[in-house]
């Protein structure tokens, strides 16, 4: 059973259309557009129910505020974690996981959760860039490599899932003429940031370091890609050891964390614009989790933090994230027409390219033209009179919850002492590929494309 506690891109080979009831990936479809329907279903009834199920801890700066907030809210929290928790647990059960493990995880998560807003909505210390996101991650690192935690409540952990799911949510409230519009340029930049990038380190870690070509290929689809997903994915496509994927995954995670801090921070020391510091993230960054909170904590230090995640999500989600399918195909031709031309019993099919490409950008462009189409029906001042806080603002604040669940779920999965076992080798290789992917995003987002950033992603 110990399957059941990795995420559903971890388990090996391909579903079929099996997958779209037992993979993660559509279910955050489901979950993200079920909940968007929901809140416009409520919207257009004049009701308030999804606005006050959407409740999250508010700003405070003395421990009265706080009381008088959950005493005030407190069915509303109860209604809310029964309502994700019921999602949740259904969803989990038919994808094959123990519900016995699931649920008291889950419960954990969710107070950990409720903690982690109220650290990061006290003043002193929101101030300081300590938004939720990071004190999510930081208070599940301090759990994870301080408390030894059972096997099973890993279980709850489901960071693809929560990831995938809070940017299908997010869709809903970037415009779908403004993806339209800077697609092209984001698809161009990630096809320069993409190619360049995983050739860099394939080509360091086979001819540099030696290493075995398909762990080559692992590392360097998770150093250009989106991670975790891609290394795994890739990794299924050239039936690369388990080790070599789990090499690649905890050199992701340690640059993704390195990168949470220092992209932020690089960005406000040369006072970046903050759409073009989101897009130099979405470029830089190595998962869409740690991208969407770097870029997070710049918005918010700069006051704009729309503008920031709209930069990162135009460059990562819509540019980027489409490379697993492509490399996921292009690696398994080269497996199978050169790497084992003799043991390939089965010629590449084109429908791997399908198979490998992330659902969730599906539901996530299908999120943006929903609620285009609803907001094109009112003019600027009724959208941010009306349909921005009764509309938007509860969409928003339950993406909040689901990337909270995800950051949470990163930390409390992550142990320094796993992230030192990885080797010098693949660290050499992937690091060379850090380096390029870094400086590349800087020339492409901010010297090149740096005025179009602006524009595209409002002033």
């Amino acid at each position: 059973m110990e399957e059941k506690h990795l995420d559903e891109a971890e388990r090996p080979g391909v579903m079929g259309w099996k997958e779209i009831y037992l993979k993660e990936d559509w279910w955050a479809v489901y979950l993200g557009i079920g909940i968007i329907v929901a809140v416009i279903a409520c919207f257009y009834s004049g009701g308030t129910f999804m606005k006050s199920l959407a409740v999250l801890p508010p700003p405070w700066t003395s421990l009265g505020q706080l009381g008088s907030h959950f005493s005030a809210n407190i069915l509303w929290y109860a209604l809310q974690f029964l309502v994700w928790i019921t999602i949740f647990t259904l969803s989990t059960r038919v994808m094959g996981f123990k519900q016995s493990e699931f649920i008291p995880s889950f419960i954990l998560l969710y107070i950990l959760s409720i903690i982690t807003f109220i650290i990061g909505q006290f003043k002193p210390v929101n101030q300081y860039g300590f938004e939720a996101p990071l004190v999510a991650l930081l208070l599940g690192l301090g759990i994870a490599n301080f408390v030894k935690l059972p096997r099973w409540i890993y279980s709850g952990f489901r960071v693809e899932y929560y990831i995938k799911t809070g940017i299908v949510l997010l869709g809903a409230t970037l415009p779908f003429t403004l993806i339209v519009w800077a697609g092209p340029t984001a698809v161009i930049q990630a096809t320069i940031i993409s190619v360049v990038t995983c050739l860099v380190i394939y080509f360091a870690a086979t001819k540099i370091f030696k290493l075995d070509k398909r762990l080559g290929a692992v590392l360097g689809v998770g150093g250009a890609i989106c991670g975790v997903s891609a290394a795994i994915a890739v990794g299924g496509a050239v039936r690369a050891k388990k080790e070599h994927v789990s090499m690649a995954i905890t050199l992701v995670i340690v640059w993704s964390i390195v990168m949470i801090f220092l992209l932020p921070f690089a960005s406000r020391a040369i006072n970046l614009h903050p759409g073009v510091a989101g897009a130099w993230i979405g470029t830089s960054e190595f998962a869409d989790a740690a991208g969407f909170a770097a870029a997070s904590a710049y918005g918010r230090m700069t006051g704009n933090e729309e503008a920031a995640i709209r930069g990162f999500t135009l460059m990562k989600v819509i540019g980027r994230d489409i490379w697993i399918g492509i490399w996921s195909f292009i690696f398994a031709l080269v497996a199978c027409l050169k790497w084992e031309k003799e043991e390939c019993e089965t010629k590449a099919n084109p429908m791997e390219i399908w198979w490998r490409f992330p659902k969730f950008v599906i539901g996530f462009l299908a999120a943006s033209v929903i609620i285009t189409i609803i907001a094109s029906g009112y003019s600027l001042t009724e959208y941010n009179h009306t349909v921005k806080p009764n509309l938007a603002g509860p969409i928003a604040s339950l993406r909040l919850w689901a990337f909270i669940f995800c950051f949470l779920s990163i930390g409390l999965t992550t142990r320094f002492k796993e992230l030192a076992a990885a080797g010098s080798k693949p660290f050499g290789a992937f690091s060379i590929g850090v380096a390029v992917n870094v400086v590349l995003g800087f020339l492409l987002s901010v010297v090149i494309l740096g005025d179009y950033w602006i524009r595209v992603t409002g002033h």
